[in-house]
C-alpha cells in the first residue's frame, strides 16, 4: 500500500485511499487477485445537481484519483437512480405534471422538451461540469439495469430473506434521531431521507407488510401499488394499484418491473458491484438511516462487507444575485463554472475534510478567493515548500486522464480583470489592452482565458447594480463649479501633467504626485502626513467626478480604462 515517497505530506484523501485499499484486501486478499477497486457514488437525477450534490461525485473521485497514483487498478462507478420514483412537482413547472407523480424519473417527460426524460434533463448538465472538472466515471443507469433483469437474483435473494430484512428493519426504525436542519440544503436532504423511509412502510397485510420488492402499476406506471400474495414456488407477486385500481400479478423471476426498496437496493448494489468506498451525507450516517441500515443488511443478507465510507457535510450557497442554470435559485456546478476556473472549484473540495461544512460564496468572497488560489499556485512552485495545502492544489489542478486542467498562459489577477471588465463593460480587447499595460504582458486575449471570460460574467451576473462602476456620462457642472481652491489647484496640476497616451507607472506618479506638488515637493518626495490626507480627499473627489462615488476601482486602472480624452472631458471645469 505504497503511498511514495515516505515524506510526502497527507491529506482527508491518502487516510480514505488507505481505508479503501485496506477494505479490499480484506475482502479480496493483499494482491487483491485482479480485482479493480470500485469508489461508488450515486444520485436521484429528480431536480438540479447543486453544489451540495457535487460532494457526492467529487469525493470519490479524489479518491480514486490517488489510489490510481499508486499503480493500483481502480474505477469511479456512478449509479444514476434515475429508476426512483417522481416525488413532486417543483415551482415553476407546470402543475400537471403532478399526474407523473410514483413513476419513474426516466418515464417522466421532459417539461422544457429538450431531452428524452425528466432524469437525462438533469443528467446533461451536471455531465458537461464533471466533464469540465476532469471527474470520469463510470455511468449505470438503474433503469436500464433493473429493466434489463440485470438484478433478477439479487431481488430474489433478497425476497427469501425478506424475514431477516424485516427484523433488521424493525430494530432499527426504533433508533431514528434525525437531528434538525440548520439550512435550506440540510432541510432538503431530510426531507429525501424522510421520503427513502416511506419505502420501510407497509405495502400489504400479515407478513406482507413491508414487502422488500415494489413494483410499478403495469396499467398506470406509478409505484402506488399494495402487494397482496407472494408465492415463493413461483415468485409470482399479485398487487393492487390505488391509483388507477388496477389488480394484475407480476413474476420477479422473468418480469422486470419493479425495484428493491431503498434501504434493501443500496447494500444490494455494494454486493453487486463490488464497492470498496463510498461516501455519503450526514444524513444517511444517523441511526436508523440508510448507512447504518445497510451495513448490517448487506452482511447478513448478501454476505459481503459494506464500503469503506465517508460521510459529508452540507455546503451552503451565497452571494448568489443570478442563475442562469437552476430551478429555484439553487446554484449548480455549472453555475460554479461560469465564474471559477475548473481547478479552483476543485479546491474548494479537496481542501477540507468531507465533515467540514462550508459556504460558496458568489459575491465579493470571489475575488479573495482568487487571490488565495494564486498565491497558493506561486507556493507550490517551490519544491521546498511542497506541504498538505500544496498537495491539495496539485489534487485540484490536474487528474490521471485530463491531465492539467485549463488555467491562464498569463495569470492576471482576478480583482484586476473583473475591475476593468466593469468599468469598459466588458469589451475583451480592451481589457486585454489595459491588463498588457499594466504589466500582464500577452499575444494575445487567449492567454487570459477562461480566467478573462469568467471575470467578466462575474461582473455581469453576480455583482449587484449599486456595486458596480458607473462613468458618468458628462460632467458634474454643479461639482466643478463648487471646488474649494486647494482643490482647483489638485485639477490644474493632473490636468496639464496628464498625457495623451496614458501608461501605468507615469500614471500612478502622477495622481499620487499631485497633492505633493501643490504643497511644494516633488513626484518623487516622500508624503508628508499633511500630503497624505491630501492624497484622501483628492482620491475622493476623482471618485466623484469620475464614477459618482466614494471609492471604485484603482485610479491609475480606472484612467487606463477610460483613456485620457474621457478623463480631460470629465474634469475639466467649465
Amino acid at each position: 500500500m505504497a503511498r511514495g515517497n515516505q515524506g510526502d505530506p497527507t491529506d482527508w484523501v491518502t487516510r480514505a485511499a488507505d481505508d479503501t485499499i485496506r477494505h479490499a484486501q480484506q475482502q479480496y486478499g493483499e494482491g487483491l487477485a485482479g480485482h479493480v477497486i470500485t469508489c461508488a457514488s450515486g444520485a436521484s437525477p429528480s431536480g438540479p445537481i447543486h453544489l451540495g450534490n457535487l460532494r457526492e461525485f467529487i469525493t470519490p473521485h479524489f479518491v480514486a484519483e490517488e489510489i490510481r497514483r499508486r499503480g493500483i487498478a481502480v474505477r469511479h462507478l456512478h449509479s444514476w437512480d434515475d429508476f426512483d420514483r417522481f416525488r413532486k412537482v417543483p415551482a415553476g413547472v407546470d402543475p400537471s405534471w403532478s399526474e407523473h407523480i410514483g413513476r419513474p424519473l426516466s418515464a417522466v417527460p421532459d417539461p422544457w422538451e429538450c431531452h428524452d426524460s425528466w432524469a437525462e434533463h438533469f443528467k446533461a448538465p451536471l455531465r458537461a461540469a464533471l466533464a469540465e472538472l476532469g471527474v470520469e466515471m463510470e455511468e449505470v443507469s438503474q433503469t436500464e439495469q433493473y429493466r434489463a433483469g440485470a438484478y433478477t437474483e439479487q431481488v430474489l435473494h433478497a425476497i427469501r430473506h425478506r424475514d431477516v430484512i424485516e427484523e433488521v428493519l424493525a430494530r432499527h426504525r426504533t433508533k431514528k434521531a434525525e437531528p434538525a436542519p440548520e439550512n435550506e440544503q440540510e432541510a432538503e436532504a431530510l426531507a429525501d431521507s424522510v421520503a427513502d423511509d416511506e419505502d420501510d412502510q407497509p405495502s400489504g397485510a400479515g407478513n406482507l407488510a413491508r414487502f422488500p420488492y415494489k413494483p410499478y402499476c403495469r396499467q398506470c406506471g406509478r409505484d402506488t401499488v399494495v402487494v397482496t400474495a407472494y408465492d415463493d414456488e413461483t415468485t409470482d407477486l399479485s398487487y393492487t394499484c390505488t391509483s388507477c385500481g388496477f389488480t394484475g400479478v407480476t413474476n420477479v423471476a422473468t418480469q422486470h418491473e419493479g425495484k428493491l426498496v431503498w434501504k434493501i437496493d443500496w447494500p444490494m448494489r455494494w454486493a453487486y458491484e463490488g464497492v470498496d468506498f463510498e461516501p455519503g451525507g450526514l444524513d444517511h450516517s444517523t441511526p436508523g438511516s440508510s448507512y447504518t441500515v445497510g451495513k448490517e443488511i448487506v452482511k447478513r443478507v448478501f454476505d459481503f462487507r459494506a464500503p469503506s465510507y465517508v460521510a459529508y457535510a452540507f455546503v451552503g450557497f451565497a452571494g448568489v444575485q443570478k442563475m442562469s442554470s437552476s430551478a429555484g435559485g439553487v446554484p449548480t456546478a455549472a453555475d460554479a463554472l461560469t465564474i471559477l476556473e475548473a481547478p479552483i472549484l476543485r479546491w474548494l473540495y479537496v481542501r477540507r475534510q468531507p465533515k467540514q461544512a462550508f459556504n460558496i460564496d458568489f459575491g465579493a468572497e470571489v475575488v479573495r478567493l482568487y487571490d488565495e488560489w494564486d498565491a497558493l499556485g506561486r507556493k507550490a512552485a517551490d519544491p521546498s515548500r511542497r506541504d498538505a495545502q500544496v498537495l491539495a492544489f496539485e489534487r485540484a489542478s490536474a487528474t490521471s486522464s485530463a491531465g492539467t486542467l485549463p488555467t491562464p498562459a498569463v495569470v492576471a489577477p482576478f480583482r484586476l480583470l473583473s475591475s476593468v471588465a466593469d468599468v469598459t463593460a466588458g469589451s475583451a480587447e480592451l481589457i486585454s489592452r489595459i491588463v498588457g499595460d499594466v504589466g500582464h504582458e500577452h499575444a494575445a486575449v487567449e492567454d487570459l482565458e477562461p480566467r478573462l471570460t469568467k471575470a467578466m460574467t462575474w461582473v455581469s451576473d453576480y455583482v449587484p447594480s449599486e456595486d458596480r462602476t458607473t462613468v458618468r456620462s458628462s460632467p458634474d457642472t454643479e461639482r466643478l463649479a463648487a471646488l474649494s481652491e486647494d482643490e482647483e489647484i489638485w485639477l490644474r496640476q493632473l490636468l496639464d501633467r496628464l498625457p495623451d497616451q496614458l501608461e501605468l507607472d507615469s500614471v500612478t506618479a502622477l495622481i499620487y504626485g499631485v497633492p505633493k506638488l501643490a504643497r511644494g515637493l516633488g513626484l518623487d518626495d516622500a508624503p508628508t502626513d499633511e500630503v497624505k490626507q491630501d492624497q484622501k480627499d483628492f482620491f475622493r473627489l476623482l471618485y466623484h467626478l469620475l464614477v459618482d462615488a466614494d471609492r471604485g476601482p484603482r485610479l491609475p486602472t480606472l484612467f487606463l480604462a477610460l483613456g485620457a480624452e474621457k478623463v480631460r472631458a470629465l474634469l475639466t471645469p467649465r
